[in-house]
C-alpha cells in the first residue's frame, strides 16, 4: 500500500463515529443503515454520509438485502474483509512465526523464518524483512492489499516510539523495529510484547472474546503476561507491566538471566523444565526419556519431557505436573493483584496441557484467597502457537476499528 493512501487511511479511521459505525458492522454484520442508526444513536444522514465514505474507501461493501418493515428491502452493509491484508510477527527465541490475515483475522497465508542462535540487530531486522518480502512476493506485491505490519516482541518494548528496549533472550537492546521496517515497506508498522500480543489475540478471536479483564500467560523460554483491563491493554508506568517471569517464587532459587534467584521462569519455563530434568536424571532417577534421547542427557528439552510424558511416564509427568504447582503460585499471586474474570495459559510450555493445568489448578484450589478467587476461569490458548502473531495483527486491526 502506497505511503500516502496507507496514512489517509488510517486519518479516515479516526473519527469516533466512523469507528463506532465501522466496529459495529465489524460485530453485527450484515446490517442495515436504519439498524446502525438506531443501535448507535447517530441521525440517519450522519451515518448514510459515513457509510458512504466506507465504500468509497472499500472497507465495507453493500450486500444482500433484509427483510422488509414495511417499506422496501434495506440493503445490509458488511466488512470488505478479503479486500485488505495484515501480516502479523511473532519474535520467539528461535523462530519468527509470520501470518497474513483478513480484516477478519482469518489466515490467509503464513511462514516461519529460524533466527541464528546469537543474532546482532542487524540479523534479526533482516530476518523480518526476509519474512515479510516472502509474503508479499507470494501475494504479487500488490502492497496495496495490505494496512501495515504488527510485531510481537519478547521482553520491554516501548509501543509509541516501536522500539524494543531490550530482548533478553538475544542480549539485545534498543533495536528500532518501527521506524527500519516503515522505512522498508511504507507502511503503519505497530510493535507490542508478544505475552500481550497473546493475550490481544485472546481477546479478539479466541477464549478471551466474552471477557474483558483477562490475563494471557505466554510460557515459552521466558515467562511474561499481558494485562487487559476493561477490554484494553495494561502496559504501566514504564511498559513492565506483566513481567510476572521475573516475580521471585523461591529466595533460595536458580539465579535467572535478570541476575535475581528464584524467579517464576527459572522453575516454569521451558528450559527449567529441561534443566530440571537433567539434574534428576543424572542423580539417578529412571525415565522413558532416556530412550528417546539415546542416553545423551545433554540433549534434553521441554519437548522431550513433554513427549515422555505421553508415553505414560511417571517422571516426566510428575515433572510437568511440578511445573504446573510452580506457575500456581505466580498465577495466585496474579490472581489476588488483579482479580480477572479469565486467565488464558499459551506458549510452548502451555503444549503439555493436562499435565501442566492438573498442578497449577491444585495449587489454586489451595492458596486461593476466597471460593471466588479459586473458581477463576483458567484456559488454554485456542489459538496455539501463532496467538503472538494473531495478536500482532490486531494491534493494525484496533487502529481502523477501535477509537482510541
Amino acid at each position: 500500500m502506497s505511503s500516502k493512501y496507507n496514512r489517509g487511511s488510517f486519518q479516515l479511521m479516526k473519527s469516533i463515529n466512523r469507528s463506532i459505525i465501522l466496529n459495529m458492522i465489524r460485530k453485527n454484520g450484515p446490517i442495515s443503515r436504519a439498524e446502525i442508526a438506531k443501535q448507535t444513536k447517530l441521525t440517519p444522514p450522519t451515518v448514510s454520509n459515513i457509510v458512504k465514505e466506507l465504500l468509497t474507501s472499500q472497507f465495507v461493501i453493500e450486500t444482500t438485502q433484509g427483510a422488509s418493515q414495511g417499506g422496501r428491502k434495506p440493503t445490509l452493509l458488511a466488512i470488505n474483509a478479503e479486500h485488505f491484508y495484515i501480516i502479523g510477527i511473532d519474535v520467539g527465541h528461535y523462530k519468527m512465526n509470520f501470518v497474513v490475515t483478513n480484516l477478519f483475522g482469518e489466515v490467509r497465508d503464513s511462514t516461519l523464518l529460524r533466527i541464528k542462535k546469537y543474532p546482532t540487530r542487524e540479523d534479526l531486522l533482516a530476518t523480518m524483512k526476509n519474512g515479510i518480502n516472502s509474503l508479499l512476493q507470494a501475494n504479487k506485491n500488490d502492497t496495496e492489499k495490505f494496512l501495515g505490519i504488527g510485531v510481537g516482541m519478547h521482553g520491554i518494548v516501548d509501543v509509541d516510539k516501536g522500539v524494543s528496549l531490550f530482548a533478553p533472550s538475544f542480549d539485545l537492546h534498543d533495536i528500532l523495529i518501527k521506524e527500519e521496517l516503515e522505512n522498508e515497506f511504507k507502511m503503519v508498522v505497530k510493535i507490542e510484547n508478544d505475552a500481550r500480543t497473546m493475550t490481544l489475540g485472546e481477546s479478539w478471536f479466541g477464549n478471551g472474546k466474552d471477557a474483558d479483564n483477562i490475563v494471557g500467560i505466554n510460557v515459552g523460554h521466558g515467562i511474561g503476561a499481558g494485562i487487559m483491563i476493561n477490554g484494553r491493554l495494561f502496559h504501566g508506568e514504564n511498559n513492565i507491566a506483566g513481567e510476572i517471569g521475573h516475580v521471585t517464587i523461591d529466595l533460595s532459587g536458580p539465579k535467572c538471566t535478570c541476575g535475581n534467584y528464584g524467579c517464576l521462569q527459572t522453575l516454569a519455563g521451558g528450559p527449567a523444565i529441561a534443566e530440571r530434568a537433567k539434574k534428576e536424571l543424572k542423580a539417578g532417577k529412571t525415565s522413558r526419556i532416556l530412550d528417546l534421547i539415546d542416553h545423551d542427557i545433554e540433549k534434553i528439552d521441554g519437548e522431550t519431557v513433554y513427549q515422555a510424558a505421553c508415553d505414560g511416564d511417571d517422571f516426566s509427568i510428575q515433572l510437568l505436573n511440578q511445573t504446573g504447582r510452580f506457575l500456581g503460585i505466580g498465577i495466585v499471586n496474579l490472581m489476588h493483584t488483579l482479580n480477572p474474570n479469565r486467565i488464558i495459559i499459551g506458549g510452548g510450555v502451555a503444549n503439555a496441557g493436562s499435565f501442566l493445568m492438573e498442578g497449577l489448578k491444585g495449587t489454586i484450589q489451595s492458596r486461593g484467597l476466597t471460593k471466588e478467587a479459586r473458581e477463576t476461569s483458567i484456559v488454554l490458548s485456542s489459538l496455539g502457537e501463532n496467538a503472538s502473531a494473531y495478536g500482532a495483527c490486531v494491534l493494525i486491526l484496533e487502529e481502523f476499528f477501535l477509537q482510541h
